[in-house]
């Protein structure tokens, strides 16, 4: 039979006297060191395998465990991966995550606290270090092991802060230690795909209270606390799985490190939060499509001037709802067609509005069946302004414009409702000639030096993903307020991972540790940033279903030479010089 686990055990029978057995006899008690042996006792754990001791330990405490599907299902089938948790217990997230895994990732290796010693059926899992002698020569081999493992092709979970969560006096909140950066240095090394997890939960207040008296004695608690996890309801929050490329940028080891941490707190469900409610909750069948040969016969009629330009089968124009009604009544059914499909439509027949009356519409057509593929809307502010009021400008709605802002300082073009047909959304072509069209429109008028408009960021985004891209790339200013504010407060530990560093650099890991389907940053918001883009705010649009608006200004002259030559073509020269 199995020996009892004691401390009285540990000592040699020479060394036993009245005194010491009564000592360790209540050492066992306060460490609840025989609540463990009556644990190994009534659930048969001594001699298992290391996956039937797991599962038998988690159902002897009887932990209902939440998430675990999930974390499931973001783990890759296959090849390198690291796995990165907060530490809040100490000891059972590190027994219940690598049976998790296991049953995903075979080759799963956990790299944990020594201390974890105490079930040996387990220790298979396990690649022991010791988080209290960070300069330890005998962690050595146990790094080279994680590191030739995860090179091979393995999974490896990590808990980098090293030991478990505690008070923290500067922050005076329980959570992790700093994280060791070894956890950045394994995963940039083997370009293995990352993927945070956050484990939900405290120990006892009086785990906390002794730790606060001498770190020594938080290790000394941990059998109590494991005890402490019987009927535990705990959840397990994983992000999703990032590939090296997104995340190993030419940033410091310790700033990822950090990063990394911030990701894992950003995944706290106490923190998260959903959209509101869609004002817009019943759609509307589409109207029906305006049959190609009425559009080509009312772009016949344009003006040759408002004939941009031809490339590859497509061509490009501009003109007004009094001169195309038909067409601008496609080019509006369409985008209600379009935004559907991104949580942004009317719900209406068309997306539509008195501005389509007053705005210029460019649009890319197939000159042989009439079929139009994209489009803009412009609003040409001297113009619009001409007579003082504001509220001809449809950003009116979501911003108050300051009497120094770019589009009351000089004649702008108010860009907006841009949208591809679904079959040109991921080609080059279709963005590339709304862009044409725009450079070939300004190179006629090149009184319009400034672009500005939004670029609207989907509710099909986690809100998280909205409130970080707001925070990486918004310089407010007092030229321009928003009427309508997006708010959303983050998990304190990664708002000050927020504060102390620029977000800029880490959006796309940390949107792609978010959002399920992989979302980065939208693409006409990359392609503005490439402009040179001045982020002002972001709004919510009360006219476009409450969708988040990001307002920014393109300073065109100003932009890159190799895109003023891709959109402006041979013009660009002499629209750069023009005054």
């Amino acid at each position: 039979m199995p020996a009892a686990i004691s401390l009285l055990n540990l000592v040699r029978e020479n060394k036993k006297n009245v005194f010491t057995k009564l000592v360790l006899k209540l050492l066992d008690r306060i460490l609840a060191i025989h609540k463990m042996d009556a644990l190994y006792t009534e659930n048969n754990l001594h001699g298992l395998d290391k996956t039937t001791f797991a599962k038998r330990l988690i159902d002897g405490l009887n932990i209902q465990l939440n998430g675990i599907e999930q974390l499931q299902n973001s783990i890759p089938k296959s090849g390198p991966v690291v796995i990165a948790s907060n530490h809040p217990f100490g000891g059972i997230e590190g027994v219940f995550l690598a049976w998790a895994i296991e049953q995903v990732r075979p080759d799963i290796k956990v790299m944990a606290n020594k201390g974890l010693k105490i079930f040996p059926e387990i220790q298979d899992y396990f690649i022991f270090t010791n988080p209290l002698a960070a300069n330890d020569p005998k962690n050595a081999p146990s790094i080279r092991h994680c590191l030739k493992h995860v090179k091979q092709g393995g999974a490896l979970l990590i808990f980098p802060a090293g030991s478990v969560s505690h008070y923290q006096k500067d922050t005076k909140r329980i959570t992790d230690e700093s994280w060791n950066r070894l956890v950045a240095s394994i995963a940039n090394r083997t370009q293995a795909h990352y993927l945070p997890v956050f484990v939900s939960g405290t120990n006892s207040p009086l785990f906390y209270r002794l730790g606060r008296i001498y770190y020594r004695l938080r290790m000394l608690m941990l059998p109590r606390e494991l005890a402490n996890k019987r009927n535990a309801h705990i959840t397990v929050t994983s992000g999703q799985a990032i590939a090296a490329k997104h995340y190993a940028k030419d940033i410091d080891l310790n700033t990822q490190t950090k990063m990394f941490r911030a990701q894992s707190y950003l995944l706290d469900p106490q923190w998260k939060k959903n959209w509101p409610k869609d004002p817009v909750t019943e759609l509307q069948d589409l109207a029906p499509e305006t049959k190609g040969e009425v559009i080509l016969n009312e772009v016949s009629q344009l003006p040759a001037e408002q004939h941009l330009l031809d490339h590859k089968g497509l061509a490009v124009y501009f003109g007004y709802q009094n001169q195309l009604p038909n067409t601008v009544n496609e080019i509006a059914r369409l985008r209600e067609l379009v935004f559907r499909e991104h949580n942004e439509g009317s719900g209406e027949p068309i997306d539509s509005d008195k501005f389509d009356a007053t705005y210029t519409h460019l649009f890319v057509i197939k000159p042989d069946s009439g079929q139009i593929i994209g489009a803009y809307r412009m609003g040409q502010t001297d113009k619009l302004l001409a007579d003082g009021n504001l509220e001809n400008l449809y950003l009116h709605k979501m911003f108050d414009f300051g009497p120094k802002f770019i589009n009351r300082q000089q004649p702008c073009l108010e860009m907006g409702r841009s949208f591809l047909i679904p079959e040109y959304q991921r080609s080059f072509q279709g963005l590339f000639l709304l862009w044409r069209g725009i450079g070939a429109f300004v190179c006629k008028f090149p009184q319009y030096r400034t672009l500005y408009g939004t670029v609207s960021i989907s509710k099909l985004y986690d809100m998280r993903s909205v409130a970080i891209i707001e925070r990486a790339m918004v310089t407010l200013t007092n030229t321009v307020a928003r009427r309508h504010p997006f708010s959303y407060e983050f998990q304190p530990e990664f708002n000050d991972f927020a504060t102390k560093h620029a977000l800029e650099e880490h959006v796309t890991p940390l949107l792609k540790g978010i959002e399920p389907d992989g979302k980065d940053v939208p693409i006409l918001l990359k392609h503005y940033k490439k402009l040179g883009a001045v982020f002002h705010c972001l709004g919510v649009d009360k006219s476009f279903n409450d969708t988040p608006g990001l307002l920014l200004s393109v300073d065109l002259p100003a932009a890159p030479e190799k895109l003023l030559k891709l959109y402006l073509a041979d013009g660009w020269q002499e629209y750069k010089q023009a005054e």
